[in-house]
C-alpha cells in the first residue's frame, strides 16, 4: 500500500515542522480534500468539462473511467493514519467512511469545481447542509438574518431551534435591502438566503446583500438549490458560502437524498466537524449516484430553463391561471433584477390556479405526465402545493403574509418535450371546474 497516494495532497506539507498552514488559523492549503488519484481541474474549465471529469477518481491499479464505490466502512490504518490522527488532520486520509472516503471525495472536488471554489462538503440531506452550516458558523447569543420565505424546513430550523440554541433570528422580505440593512445588530454573525425563493422564485439581490456583509462583518450563507452554479455562482457576487439540497438538480434524477456546503476550506473544515456530530455523513452509493448525476447537470439545466421560461409564457397568457411567478417574465416583482449576475432561472414556475386550493387539486389530478409529487429538479416533471407539502407546517396567516395565496401551484419543469408538457398543461386547465366563491373565502 503506498501511504502518499492515500492521502490528500498536501497532507504531508502539513505534517512538516516548517508547513506555514499548519497551527496556524490564517492558513492556506489546498483545496479539497483530494488525493493524487483524484482528477483535479482548473476552475477556469467550462462547467460541461467539470461536470464530467472533475473530480473523476482514476484507480492506478484497474484504470476504471468512472468513479468506484468504495463500499467500505473502515480503512487500513498505517503510519499516515497515525499521523492524521495526532496531527488533528483525519479530514486528510481514508481512515473511516464517516470522515471521509474516496468516493466521497469525489463528488465533493466536482462540486466544488463547478461552484468555482476549493473545497465542499456533501451531507445526507440539504436539512443536514443547512443545519450543519448555521451551527457552525455561529455562536450562542449570536444573531441571524434570514427571510420570512425561506423553504419550510429552513424556516422551521430558524425559528423554532435557534432560539433554543442561543441564537436570535430576524425575518425580512429577502428583496428589501433597506430591511436587510436594518436589521443588522452589532451581534450579526450570519445571513442567510435563497438565490430563488421557494415557492414564490423572488430573487434576492445577492451582490448587494454581500456587502450588507462584509459592512457588517458578517457571512453571508446562500441557499443555491433552486438556480444551481450553471444558472449562478453565488461566490462570485460576494457570498461566502454555498449550501444545495442536492436531492434536487444536483442529483438530478430522484433518487437519492444528499445536501452539500461549499466554499473556502477554512470554513468549510470546521463545517465538516459540525457534520461529523451530528451524523450527517453521506454514503459511498449515494456520492456515487450524485457524482454521476452531475456529469450532466449543464445539459439537464439548460433544457429545464427553457422548459421553464416556455411554461411560464403559456400560463401567463391562459384564462384560468391568476398569476404566474418566474423571472423571464418581468414585471414589478423583477423590475431591480441584475440579469447579468444569472444565465438562467431554473425550472421552477409557480402559478395561481382560478378557483382556489380545490380547483388546483382538480388540475394536478387531470395531468397526464408530471407526477404529483413533492421534491424538484429531477429530469421527470414534478407538480405540488406548497400549502400542503413544502410549507404546510406553516399557518395559514404565515402562509398569506408571504404570498402563497389559494390555488398556488408549484411546477418543477423536467426534460420532457417542452410542447408536450405545455399541451397537457393546457388540456387539463381547460377541464378544471372553476369555483371563485372557494378562491375568494380562502384570500
Amino acid at each position: 500500500m503506498d501511504n502518499y497516494n492515500r492521502a490528500a495532497i498536501g497532507f504531508e506539507e502539513g505534517r512538516n515542522s516548517d508547513a506555514h498552514w499548519f497551527n496556524d488559523l490564517t492558513r492556506s492549503r489546498f483545496a479539497g480534500p483530494v488525493s493524487a488519484q483524484h482528477r483535479f481541474l482548473s476552475r477556469d474549465v467550462s462547467p460541461e468539462t467539470l461536470a464530467v471529469h472533475a473530480g473523476t477518481y482514476q484507480d492506478p491499479i484497474t484504470g476504471s473511467v468512472g468513479t468506484p464505490i468504495f463500499q467500505t466502512s473502515t480503512f487500513l490504518l498505517d503510519e499516515s493514519s497515525y499521523a492524521a490522527f495526532s496531527d488533528g488532520a483525519i479530514r486528510d486520509v481514508p481512515i473511516y467512511t464517516r470522515y471521509g472516503n474516496p468516493t466521497q471525495w469525489s463528488v465533493q472536488e466536482k462540486i466544488a469545481a463547478l461552484e468555482g471554489t476549493r473545497s465542499s462538503v456533501v451531507t445526507s440531506s440539504g436539512m443536514s447542509a443547512i443545519a450543519s452550516t448555521i451551527y457552525a458558523l455561529t455562536n450562542a447569543g449570536s444573531h441571524i438574518i434570514s427571510a420570512y420565505d425561506v423553504y419550510g424546513g429552513t424556516y422551521n430550523l430558524l425559528h423554532e431551534d435557534m432560539p433554543s440554541a442561543g441564537r436570535e433570528v430576524s425575518f425580512v422580505d429577502p428583496t428589501d435591502l433597506d430591511a436587510i440593512r436594518a436589521a443588522v445588530r452589532p451581534e450579526t454573525q450570519l445571513l442567510f438566503f435563497e438565490t430563488l425563493t421557494n415557492p414564490l422564485l423572488k430573487a434576492p439581490p445577492i451582490r448587494e446583500i454581500a456587502r450588507i456583509a462584509d459592512e457588517a462583518n458578517a457571512l453571508l450563507v446562500v441557499d443555491n438549490t433552486f438556480l444551481t452554479p450553471v444558472n449562478m455562482r453565488p461566490l462570485d457576487l460576494g457570498a461566502h458560502i454555498v449550501v444545495h439540497s442536492a436531492t434536487k438538480y444536483l442529483g438530478g434524477h430522484s433518487d437519492l437524498t444528499a445536501g452539500a456546503v461549499v466554499g473556502r476550506r477554512k470554513f468549510l473544515d470546521r463545517i465538516w466537524t459540525q457534520v461529523l456530530r451530528f451524523g450527517g455523513t453521506l454514503e459511498p452509493l449515494a456520492c456515487f449516484l450524485l457524482e454521476r448525476g452531475l456529469k450532466t447537470l449543464p445539459l439537464r439545466i439548460r433544457a429545464q430553463n427553457d422548459n421553464a421560461r416556455e411554461i411560464a409564457r403559456f400560463l401567463a397568457g391562459h384564462e384560468r391561471v391568476a398569476a404566474v411567478h418566474h423571472p423571464d417574465l418581468g414585471g414589478d416583482r423583477y423590475a431591480g433584477l441584475a440579469r447579468e449576475d444569472y444565465r438562467g432561472y431554473g425550472g421552477m414556475v409557480s402559478f395561481e390556479v382560478r378557483g382556489g386550493d380545490k380547483a388546483a387539486l382538480d388540475f394536478m389530478s387531470r395531468l397526464t405526465i408530471p407526477h404529483v409529487a413533492t421534491s424538484l429538479g429531477g429530469v421527470e416533471s414534478l407538480v405540488s402545493m406548497p400549502s400542503n407539502t413544502s410549507h404546510s407546517s406553516l399557518t395559514s396567516r404565515q402562509r398569506s403574509l408571504i404570498g402563497i395565496h389559494p390555488g398556488l401551484v408549484r411546477f418543477s419543469a423536467g426534460i420532457e418535450n417542452a410542447a408536450d408538457l405545455i399541451r397537457d398543461l393546457g388540456s387539463a386547465l381547460d377541464a378544471t371546474g372553476l369555483d371563485a366563491t372557494d378562491e375568494e373565502q380562502q384570500r
